[in-house]
């Protein structure tokens, strides 16, 4: 199947590659998903809606007022909510359980939210919480405002290789978190990368993820062929995180070109494209992208470029680290805001049991609250710093023009651009 239209235009979606043998259990016998949830102690004074955390009434959902769909997936309903004490946007994933009977569907879910709690970084979607009802799971998550990367490829036909290098700058950073916890996503892909109101990059969608042990090597192809290193299509044992990294290379392809490097319309033939990393990189691109590219889609995993070797890269490093630096939670509270903490206690949330639920990555309400008013607190400071420094700028115009200077187009283009990447990067010192 073809995995691309046109040099400009990628089509959507791409095609699952599975080798996985589906064992279907009848419903009866059919093994239940069920996520604990942690209860919440009680608090002198709260301005949480007074019910059971679970209650359903209209098209509320406990501490949340669901709204518009905004995605649909094979087990249900992606929706925009809204969390009722701090305001803040959340997106809602409902999962439907009648839909999810085969042992490897299961099987997929659990895995999903395991490793969704496993991990908090920048550049990976957060879980915030999970609410269980008798035919629903809920996954509460971080809502990302700017849609996918693939319709952002789409839209401007090609992404300039300046921004491409910011984008990828933090896809790198987000792959190699889930990395060092021993993760493997086999399934990045444009459409499986969101951006947030500041056109940050998420990675999203673990459905086919996998824990690894050191050294081990994993035997399952799954994932987009497109995407799929040649280890994988030919059937070998293959490197967890080179599969990751070879799917970086695809995804750089694609954005500053347009287009996927390999495409076919007969599956064989895509393939044989594959094995032997057979592409033909525009002219319209730099050198110097070109051979990162070809460092990350060398067919040899040995010798395929590591993340290393991708931050020692002349392109990479042609604009300053654009990914944003985790915000470590570690004893002693170390990493948490008190301003956050003090609304958090005027609000009815005990301090102590507060910092526990942190320090321990707990997944409940006090956490997403603690986590979207700290959102909420570093976007209106962003808010606040930006006014300062339009005020600044109109200032010196002013004085400037007073004395016969005036920014002529170029100063004006520099200046744009480089609020444009101070936007991109922020929050990464």
């Amino acid at each position: 199947m073809a995995c691309m239209a046109s040099p400009v235009a990628i089509r959507h979606p791409s095609p699952v590659l599975t080798m996985v043998n589906v064992v279907t259990v009848p419903k009866s016998q059919a093994p239940q998903i069920h996520v604990p949830v942690s209860p919440v102690p009680s608090a002198r004074s709260t301005a949480l809606p007074q019910r059971s955390p679970h209650a359903m009434s209209n098209k509320t959902l406990g501490h949340y007022i669901l709204g518009k769909t905004i995605g649909e997936g094979t087990f249900g309903k992606v929706k925009l909510g809204r969390h009722i004490l701090t305001g803040e946007r959340v997106a809602v994933k409902v999962l439907e359980k009648d839909r999810i009977q085969e042992v490897a569907d299961i099987e997929r879910v659990a895995r999903e939210v395991q490793l969704l709690k496993l991990i908090r970084h920048p550049h990976v979607v957060q879980l915030f919480e999970i609410i269980e009802t008798k035919g629903q799971l809920y996954l509460i998550m971080e809502y990302a405002s700017g849609g996918e990367l693939f319709d952002y490829i789409v839209q401007h036909q090609r992404v300039p290789e300046v921004d491409a290098c910011c984008f990828f700058h933090q896809i790198i950073a987000g792959v190699e978190k889930i990395h060092q916890l021993n993760v493997v996503h086999r399934d990045l892909k444009p459409e499986n990368l969101l951006l947030d109101e500041h056109k940050c990059i998420k990675i999203v969608d673990f459905g086919l993820s996998n824990r690894f042990e050191p050294n081990q090597l994993l035997k399952t192809a799954c994932g987009s062929p497109c995407y799929a290193p040649p280890e994988m299509v030919s059937g070998q044992s293959y490197v967890p995180q080179m599969c990751d990294l070879w799917s970086c290379g695809v995804i750089l392809f694609a954005m500053v070109c347009g287009f996927l490097p390999f495409e076919d319309s007969n599956t064989s033939a895509l393939y044989k494209k594959i094995l032997s990393a057979n592409y033909s990189p525009p002219s319209f691109i730099s050198d110097s992208v070109k051979d990162l590219i070809a460092g990350l889609l060398t067919v040899d995993p040995a010798k395929r470029f590591t993340i290393a070797d991708v931050r020692a890269h002349a392109w990479y490093r042609q604009i300053p680290e654009a990914s944003m630096r985790p915000r470590d939670l570690v004893a002693k509270q170390c990493g948490l805001d008190e301003d956050v903490l003090e609304e958090l206690k005027r609000h009815g949330f005990p301090r102590e049991y507060a910092i526990n639920c942190l320090q321990n990555n707990k997944h409940n309400s006090v956490t997403t609250t603690y986590y979207l008013l700290a959102a909420k607190r570093r976007r209106m400071m962003e808010h606040l710093q930006m006014e300062e420094r339009s005020r600044g700028t109109q200032s010196r115009f002013t004085c400037h023009t007073a004395r016969g200077l005036h920014y002529g187009p170029k100063a004006r283009g520099r200046t744009t651009q480089r609020e444009q990447w101070r936007c991109c990067s922020r929050h990464h010192t």
